[in-house]
C-alpha cells in the first residue's frame, strides 16, 4: 500500500474568483437551471437596493439573442473613484472581489438583499464574459472581464449629463460552469421580478425576452406594493370580503408591511420576506403575524359576543383558514438560521410586527364589524370542522404498518419491508387493479385500485376529506399522516406510482390525485416520490410481431419503419382495462422497460403553482375559462 504524501505542497490557495469557479454550489446553491436563474436575481437584487434607498426607480431585463443578460437601472451607479485599500476602481472591487460592497454599515445601504457582498462577484465568476457601464458625474465608465479576471482598465468612454445615473450590466453565463442548461425560462424570470416589484412599492421592472426574433416584453409596476401582491394571489378564488386589509409601521428600526384576505377556500397561503429575500421557513417576523392574528381576533369574537365565555378560544389554524397573507420586513442586520436564508432569526422582528399588526387589526375590525364578523364566523366554523377532522384523522393515524390499523383491505401489498425497494401503483378502477394485481413483481410492487374519482379535496375542509373512503386508504397505506401529522420518515413506498387511463377522465383522476398530495403531503412531491406511469397509445402488430407506442410521433415513425400496408393491425388502447396482465407489465410496469415521469416541483414558483391548482380545481369558472384559453395551443393530437 503506497503511502500519500500530505504536506504543505498539497495545501491550496485559490486568488481571487477561482474559488468560486471551484465550488459554484456554495456560492449559487446548483449549477442547474435553477443556478443560472439566480445570477440574473444577483444583479437585479442590486439595483433593488438602490430603489429600497431611494435612488432607482426603473429597472429593465433583457434576455438577449445569444442568451446573455443585460440589467440597466437608473439608480447612483456604482462608485468609480479608487478605493483607498487597494488602489483599484470601487466598480472594479465589487465585480471582482468577494465580500466588497457598500453593505457592510460603509453607510452604502440601510438594508439590503445582499448581505454578503458576493453577487456582483460571484456573477462575474460564473460568466464567459461580463461587462459593466457606469453612468456617473456626468461620464459613462465601462470595464470588461473574463471568468472573473479584468481584461482591461477602467475607461471613459463618453459623456452624459450630470443628472443621468445609473448601471448597465451585461453577462453570458459559462457554458464551463452551466453544462446541463444554458438557456434563461422567461416564465420563470417573469414570476421573480413579478414578485419583486410587489414588494417593492412604486418600482418598474420590465422583462424583454429578444430571443427567436419575436420580442415579448412585460411591465410590473404596482404602487399598492404587496396589497397588490394579495389581490394577484387571491385572483382565482371567491374572496369573502372586497378590501385586502394593510398593516403597516416601523418599530425599533423595524419596516414592518403585512397584507391579508381571506377566500371561501380551506388553505392557508402566507409567504413571508426580510429585505425582499424570500423566507420559505418563516422565522420570528411570521410568528409574530401569526400571534397577533390569533390573539386579537380572539379578543374582537369575545367582545362582541361571537364566543361565549364557556367557549374554547379560536385557534390560529382557525383564524388562517382561507387565508392569503404577504409578511414583509425591512431589517438593517438580518439574522437567519442556516446560510440559505431560509429563517429570520432576529428577535425584535417578532415584537415589532406582533405590536404594529395587533394595534392596526384591533382598529380595522372596529371600523369594519361586518368583515369581522365574516372572518370570525368562518373561523368559528373551522374550528367545529377542525374536532371533527381530529376524530376522523385518529382513525387513520397509525404508528406502524401494523401497529393500531391494519392496512386497506383492497391493497395488495408487497413483501419486501424496505422502502427504498418499494414502490405502490394507485390504479384507476377494479378491472385495471386487477390487471396490475396479476401482472405486479409482488416483492416490491403493491397495487392500490381506486372506485371512481377522488374527492376535490381544493373544495373540502379537512373533516370532509378524512371521510373520503379512498383518501383514507391511501393515508394508511401511506403510513406518513397527513396535514400536521404527515412524518415522511414513515412513508412505506419511496415510488408513488399514479397509473391511469390514457383519456381526459384518467387525466383529472391524475389531477384530483395530484392536488390531495399538493395540498396534504407537499413533501411527498418535493422530496421526488409521485411519479405518473405512461401506458402506451397504441398496440402494432404484424406477422406476429408487436410493438407498442406512446404517442402518435412514436406511432407514426413504426409505420413508417415497418411499412404501411393490410397486415398491420392498430389497437388504440382507450384503458389500463383493455391489457392483460403480460401487456400492462411489459409496457407499464416492468422497471426494465417502462416509462415514469417524475413529478417536479420549483419551490420558487410555489405561489404560481398555488394559483394554477385554485384555478384548474377551485369554484370560480372564468379563471377556468382563460387559463383553459391561453393553454390550449399546448395541447396536441388529442384522440378522446
Amino acid at each position: 500500500m503506497s503511502e500519500q504524501k500530505y504536506g504543505g505542497d498539497q495545501i491550496q490557495i485559490l486568488e481571487g474568483l477561482e474559488a468560486v469557479r471551484k465550488r459554484p454550489g456554495m456560492y449559487i446553491g446548483t449549477t442547474s437551471s435553477r443556478g443560472l436563474h439566480h445570477l440574473v436575481y444577483e444583479i437585479v437584487d442590486n439595483a433593488v437596493d438602490e430603489a429600497l434607498a431611494g435612488f432607482c426607480d426603473t429597472i429593465r431585463v433583457i434576455i438577449n439573442p445569444d442568451n446573455s443578460i443585460t440589467v440597466i437601472d437608473n439608480g447612483r451607479g456604482v462608485p468609480v473613484d479608487l478605493n483607498h485599500k487597494t488602489g483599484k476602481p470601487a466598480v472594479e472591487v465589487v465585480y471582482t472581489m468577494l465580500h466588497a460592497g457598500g453593505k457592510f454599515g460603509g453607510g452604502g445601504y440601510k438594508v439590503s438583499g445582499g448581505l454578503h457582498g458576493v453577487g456582483a462577484s460571484v456573477v462575474n465568476a460564473l460568466s464567459e464574459w461580463l461587462e459593466v457601464f457606469v453612468k456617473r458625474d456626468g461620464h459613462i465608465y465601462s470595464q470588461r472581464y473574463e471568468r472573473g479576471k479584468v481584461c482591461c482598465p477602467l475607461k471613459v468612454i463618453g459623456d452624459c449629463d450630470q443628472n443621468d445615473t445609473g448601471t448597465k450590466v451585461i453577462f453570458l453565463p459559462d457554458k464551463q460552469i452551466f453544462e446541463e442548461t444554458q438557456v434563461f425560462e422567461y416564465d420563470v424570470l417573469k414570476h421573480r421580478l413579478r414578485e419583486m416589484a410587489f414588494l417593492t412599492k412604486g418600482i418598474k421592472i420590465i422583462l424583454t425576452d429578444a430571443r427567436n426574433g419575436i420580442e415579448q416584453e412585460r411591465v410590473f409596476h404596482y404602487e399598492g406594493g404587496i396589497r397588490e401582491f394579495v389581490t394577484y394571489l387571491n385572483k382565482s378564488k371567491e374572496t369573502l370580503y372586497d378590501n385586502v386589509i394593510y398593516c403597516e409601521g416601523n418599530k425599533d428600526g423595524i419596516q414592518v408591511e403585512v397584507a391579508f384576505q381571506h377566500n371561501d377556500s380551506y388553505n392557508e397561503i402566507v409567504d413571508s420576506f426580510v429585505n425582499n429575500i424570500k423566507t420559505p421557513e418563516g422565522g420570528t417576523h411570521l410568528a409574530g403575524f401569526r400571534n397577533a392574528l390569533t390573539k386579537t381576533f380572539n379578543d374582537y369574537a369575545r367582545t362582541n359576543k361571537l364566543l361565549k365565555d364557556n367557549d374554547q378560544s379560536l385557534a390560529g389554524e382557525d383564524i388562517r383558514e382561507g387565508l392569503t397573507a404577504i409578511v414583509s420586513v425591512k431589517i438593517e442586520e438580518p439574522q437567519f438560521e442556516g446560510q440559505t436564508k431560509q429563517k429570520l432569526g432576529n428577535t425584535a422582528a417578532r415584537g415589532a410586527v406582533d405590536s404594529i399588526v395587533s394595534e392596526q387589526l384591533t382598529y380595522f375590525l372596529e371600523q369594519n364589524p361586518a368583515v369581522a364578523k365574516a372572518i370570525c364566523e368562518k373561523s368559528i366554523l373551522a374550528q367545529r370542522a377542525r374536532d371533527a377532522a381530529r376524530k376522523a384523522r385518529d382513525l387513520t393515524r397509525r404508528k406502524s404498518a401494523l401497529e393500531n390499523s391494519s392496512l386497506p383491505g383492497k391493497l395488495a401489498d408487497c413483501s419486501d419491508k424496505d422502502p427504498k425497494n418499494c414502490e405502490i401503483y394507485i390504479v384507476e378502477g377494479d378491472s385495471a387493479g386487477g390487471s396490475a394485481k396479476e401482472a405486479r413483481s409482488r416483492s416490491t410492487q403493491a397495487i392500490l385500485p381506486l372506485r371512481g374519482k377522488i374527492l376535490n379535496v381544493e373544495k373540502a375542509r379537512l373533516d370532509r376529506i378524512l371521510e373520503n373512503a379512498e383518501i383514507k386508504a391511501m393515508i394508511t397505506a401511506f403510513g406518513t399522516g397527513i396535514h400536521e401529522d404527515f412524518d415522511i420518515s414513515k412513508l412505506r413506498y419511496h415510488k408513488i406510482i399514479i397509473m391511469t387511463d390514457a383519456d381526459v377522465d384518467g387525466a383529472h383522476i391524475a389531477t384530483l390525485l395530484l392536488t390531495f398530495f399538493y395540498r396534504f403531503m407537499p413533501d411527498l412531491i418535493k422530496k421526488g416520490h409521485v411519479y405518473l406511469a405512461q401506458p402506451p397509445l397504441y398496440k402494432i402488430e404484424k406477422n406476429k410481431k408487436v410493438w407498442y407506442a406512446y404517442s402518435d410521433e412514436e406511432l407514426n415513425r413504426i409505420m413508417l419503419e415497418i411499412g404501411r400496408d393490410q397486415n398491420n393491425k392498430v389497437q388504440r388502447y382507450k384503458g389500463l382495462g383493455e391489457m392483460d396482465a403480460e401487456q400492462l407489465w411489459d409496457t407499464t410496469m416492468d422497471p426494465e422497460k417502462r416509462i415514469l415521469k417524475r413529478v417536479n416541483m420549483d419551490e420558487d414558483l410555489e405561489s404560481e403553482i398555488d394559483i394554477t391548482f385554485s384555478t384548474l380545481m377551485g369554484d370560480k369558472v372564468e379563471p377556468r375559462r382563460e387559463f383553459i384559453e391561453n393553454n390550449a395551443k399546448y395541447v396536441k393530437n388529442l384522440d378522446i
